[in-house]
């Protein structure tokens, strides 16, 4: 829908029944040059809650020119309704009504509706600079009154509402160029601009995890070469049994390559898992590069979901790989398993969050045509790589590595105290790498979930990289404490303990609903706790996967130093 802003220059107003409380997609048209006399056409498009950015709706759901919706109208003012016109390729916001909280005994409740709209536009010579719209001198048509009652033309509580819209339009000359007009409106927001990147915080987060780094790194290798030194000289000498009179994680080398149960499971996630760490690395290296606007995340949800289905031979490849070197028969399951293990879950929360929108009438409702063609890009490219990939990893696999010899009759694990249990791993393994990540998170939160733009990619790729090092640093120090305890059952022990992370990952989520953000509604909720779910999911998979790749390169290194026969 559109409809025409006067000419060019001049001042008009007029008188029109259009819709007041309109928001708009943002249209990639050209600029248009305008000659003296033009038409100036302005696009409208759709409605949304102020503090639910992705909850929008057509604009003809809003009941302005129908009389028979009154409340439905009041409501969508109550709960901060914005509306966004596009105007040569220039955004203009404002609210559709008004609302006044005054005194408390007794308590005043105001809902007015704005039927002036007076804009602003700025240009110079053929080319439109700015625009922005004001209602400073316009007065509130009000909404308030008893059901039925009549306040002069306007009636409420489901009675007739007959109001006439209008807008005028004033043109201001501007100084800037058109090449320039960027500059103007980078200096002006409808949104409250509050992502202050907190330097102090980051630094101060950023020390301590390197100064955690050090510490384990440096303990651990104390320890390890105090071992070592032991160990050793024991076996120089001369023991002939080496499971007599010695006690610690070289008792069990008999026993710490011992292939795990759910074998297939185990190399679906870190096939997944090194997928998720190829692509979120691909998307931060691309942001670095400037090949996305930060005031468009489509692009990069875009990219994400390209490299998703270009990536998957990638966990096809290490699934199939690793589950022959441990001896896994069944190598066509574990392809299905390893393609399914992210997609199902995607599947499913995409079905039930795109149903919520489609029953509300949201715009954000995918139509049957996008479905088909994402669903198209799984079954032509995603599951095909993946197939690929696992069939090149399953005739390039080699034996599986193993520096010590595994017995055929299992160890008995003795009994461990409470603070080796693998709840208390989970807990220790998960808290440190989120508190690597807290204070970045909140600035991905408000960018994601609310109306904010991050552009501190450089700062993103140096957490990125803290991440992982303080996953695999923390796996590694539990999995020695976990054999030092004469317990072998590192393999799935080494995924759950940072794989955690993911459970702080949502536990924050929560947190940011309820106290850092004003979000509401059934159909804001399914959207954000359900893609909470799967980002918590995607964190648990990949540094699943990289602690166990060095758990696995640790153990290795430790027993290959061992002089055993």
């Amino acid at each position: 829908m559109c409809f025409e802003m006067g000419h060019l220059p001049g001042s008009r107003q007029r008188t029109t029944s259009i819709p007041s409380i309109l928001v708009l997609c943002f249209f990639s048209v050209l600029t248009l040059g305008y000659k003296m006399g033009d038409n100036v056409t302005m696009y409208v498009n759709k409605v949304g809650p102020y503090h639910n950015p992705q909850e929008t709706y057509h604009f003809y759901t809003l009941p302005v020119c129908r009389p028979d919706k009154v409340d439905q109208l009041r409501e969508a003012i109550e709960e901060l309704y914005y509306f966004e016109f596009v105007l040569d390729d220039i955004p203009i916001w404002g609210f559709v009504g008004y609302i006044e909280e005054s005194g408390f005994l007794p308590h005043s409740h105001k809902v007015g509706l704005w039927t002036h709209l007076d804009f602003n536009i700025e240009y110079n010579g053929d080319s439109v600079i700015f625009a922005n719209v004001s209602v400073k001198d316009v007065k509130p048509v009000s909404l308030e009154g008893s059901a039925g009652s009549a306040l002069g033309s306007v009636g409420v509580g489901g009675v007739s509402l007959t109001v006439v819209h209008t807008y005028s339009v004033r043109w201001f000359e501007s100084p800037l160029t058109h090449a320039r007009r960027a500059e103007r409106l980078r200096d002006y927001s409808f949104f409250p601009k509050t992502l202050e990147i907190h330097w102090l915080s980051i630094i101060n987060s950023l020390v301590l995890v390197l100064l955690l780094l050090g510490f384990v790194i440096i303990i651990l290798m104390r320890v390890l070469k105090n071992d070592f030194a032991r160990y050793n000289v024991e076996e120089e000498v001369g023991c002939d049994d080496l499971d007599q009179g010695d006690n610690g994680w070289k008792i069990i080398h008999t026993d710490v390559f011992r292939f795990p149960p759910h074998k297939s499971l185990l190399c679906a996630v870190l096939g997944v898992g090194a997928q998720f760490l190829t692509l979120s690395t691909g998307i931060i290296i691309m942001a670095l590069l400037g090949m996305f606007n930060v005031h468009h995340h489509g692009a990069i949800n875009s990219a994400a979901i390209v490299l998703y289905a270009l990536t998957s031979c990638v966990s096809g490849y290490i699934s199939c790989s690793f589950y022959t070197q441990i001896s896994g028969k069944h190598w066509v399951w574990n392809i299905i398993l390893t393609s399914t293990l992210f997609s199902a879950p995607l599947f499913l929360t995409w079905s039930i969050v795109n149903s919520v929108h489609w029953c509300s009438g949201s715009t954000q409702a995918l139509p049957a045509t996008t479905v088909l063609l994402l669903l198209g890009a799984w079954v032509l490219v995603g599951f095909p790589l993946t197939v690929i990939g696992g069939i090149v990893g399953k005739n390039r696999a080699s034996g599986f590595q193993a520096p010590c010899r595994t017995r055929n009759i299992a160890r008995q694990i003795p009994s461990q105290p409470w603070y080796k249990h693998a709840a208390v791993h989970m807990a220790i393994g998960g808290f440190l790498p989120f508190s690597a990540i807290s204070v970045e998170l909140y600035y991905i939160f408000a960018t994601v979930w609310g109306r904010e733009h991050y552009a501190l990619y450089g700062i993103l790729l140096c957490v990125f990289a803290i991440l992982l090092s303080v996953g695999a640093c923390i796996s590694v120090a539990l999995t020695y404490f976990l054999l030092s305890g004469e317990d072998y059952r590192w393999w799935w022990r080494s995924v759950l303990s940072t794989g955690s992370t993911g459970l702080f990952i949502f536990v924050y989520s929560v947190f940011y609903y309820s106290n850092r953000s004003s979000m509401s509604g059934l159909v804001q909720s399914m959207e954000f706790f359900g893609y909470s779910l799967l980002t918590a999911l995607v964190f648990s998979l990949m540094l699943g996967s990289v602690s166990f790749w060095a758990s696995l390169a640790f153990i290795r290194y430790i027993y290959r130093s061992l002089k055993m026969d």
